[in-house]
């Protein structure tokens, strides 16, 4: 869907093999035995949410996975996804993995599609991927949980501040019922990324951050014949806050997210600035092209962001923490004093890749029967600073974190089905509402 600028091919690159679009599902199955396994020789059935490039990408790391992991039902609100997930994963296995009978057992029965798809997935499984856009995805999450099921989810896990506090309280439950789950930003599960943490003390008392994604932007999607407004927009999903919840969000999370990491905190402030100055045609939806926020911790330390999807500009996706003592610079995985003096470097080569680790220690801790992960409410929260960074940018103002999240602001369809008007609709010549810095009020 998206390049990752940290060089892990599987799961973002794959989507340009397959032309894959993520879909919009949405969360009622029966409990199963999910977190009961005692050996390797039982089977962890999976099912996937969501079946466009990024759910297809993970159900790729899934089957990749040591452990004994079977693909069992597919859901999408889009047959197409479906179909060619199925056949992506077909052809994988044959061409890499072995017999496919281990890893993939998906007749069109166990094949659902449109807005209850997840439903029906979900019910089939010990293990549920859920990978549709992210505004689906306090839903899935919550209705997972409910039947007992461990989750990988993907980032971000929500678009709205109502999302959030759902996918919070979901985590709590989880956490009651010893559900592992995974979130999908992927820096957690990386080695250097590790490494880094452990020796964050060497730089002191961090003071101030940074943070970039800024590239050239990703795919539209083109309106087509016959379309109803509401699969228009779930097409082209990346597009409509609802859904998306733009770039900032979308992408942007994983670097704020590792601040947040490394502060073991999250910001109680933030202001900003953005707009619309290249990607501003009518397939761009309502969202910005560039986004620069000031974000304040309890600490008084302040992290600077930047994302922008500008053609011909600077690429720079990155992380820096500065400290009393010295920097991390998480790209190039090392920490240096304020001279310059190499203090730590991690050595890079042969790194496993963290997006198969991901799902390599899922899998390996429900095979033991361990309850090991609980990355949801980190995951809500990184989400939710995004999406106060977004509410800073959009209003020119400055946005209070318990006011935003308690907010209960809410941005979704009243209705879910193919045609039912989504929250944000075109003008007589096809433009959206954008948002206007010093107009746009939240509170």
């Amino acid at each position: 869907m998206h390049k990752d600028l940290n060089n892990h091919p599987s799961r973002r690159t794959f989507v340009k093999d397959t032309s894959l679009i993520a879909g919009g599902i949405m969360a009622m199955p029966m409990l199963s035995k999910a977190n009961f396994f005692s050996g390797a020789d039982d089977v962890i059935k999976v099912a996937v949410v969501g079946c466009g490039g990024r759910g297809t990408g993970a159900a790729m790391q899934a089957i990749s996975s040591k452990q004994n992991v079977k693909i069992v039902a597919l859901a999408d609100a889009f047959k197409d996804n479906v179909d060619n997930c199925h056949k992506a994963l077909t052809r994988e296995i044959n061409e890499g993995i072995g017999d496919i009978s281990k890893r993939l057992d998906v007749p069109e029965e166990r094949r659902f599609t449109g807005f209850d798809a997840y439903q029906k997935a979900i019910a089939l499984a010990d293990v549920v991927i859920l990978a549709t856009p992210p505004g689906f995805r306090p839903i899935h999450f919550e209705e997972a949980i409910k039947q007992g099921k461990h989750v990988f989810m993907e980032k971000p896990v929500a678009t709205d501040p109502a999302g959030v506090q759902k996918v919070l309280a979901t985590a709590a439950i989880a956490k009651q019922k010893k559900l592992n789950v995974v979130v999908g930003l992927q820096r957690h599960y990386q080695n250097s990324y590790r490494e880094l943490f452990k020796r964050k003390d060497m730089i002191g008392e961090i003071t101030s951050a940074q943070a970039w994604w800024n590239n050239d932007g990703v795919w539209t999607r083109p309106r087509k014949a016959g379309q109803t407004e509401m699969e228009y927009q779930m097409r082209n999903w990346y597009y409509f806050n609802w859904l998306c919840g733009d770039h900032i969000n979308e992408q942007h999370i994983h670097n704020l997210d590792v601040i947040n990491w490394f502060k073991e905190g999250y910001p109680v402030k933030a202001q900003g600035f953005g707009g619309r100055q290249v990607r501003n045609s009518k397939e761009h939806g309502e969202i910005f092209d560039h986004h620069f926020v000031e974000y304040h911790y309890a600490d008084g330390s302040i992290l600077n962001s930047q994302c922008r999807h500008i053609p011909g500009t600077m690429s720079k996706v990155d992380e820096l923490l500065v400290g009393t003592k010295g920097k991390i610079h998480c790209r190039q995985a090392k920490i240096v004093d304020h001279g310059g003096k190499v203090l730590f470097q991690f050595a890079k080569k042969g790194e496993p890749d963290a997006y198969q680790n991901e799902h390599d220690e899922l899998f390996a801790a429900i095979t033991k029967g361990e309850y090991k992960y609980a990355d949801a409410e980190n995951g809500a929260k990184s989400t939710m600073t995004s999406i106060m960074g977004r509410m800073a940018t959009y209003s020119g103002q400055m946005i209070e974190w318990d006011k935003a999240i308690n907010s209960g602001i809410d941005i979704h369809p009243k209705v879910y089905d193919f045609n039912a008007a989504p929250p944000v609709l075109p003008n007589a010549d096809g433009f959206y509402p954008i948002a206007v810095p010093g107009v746009t009020k939240y509170f």
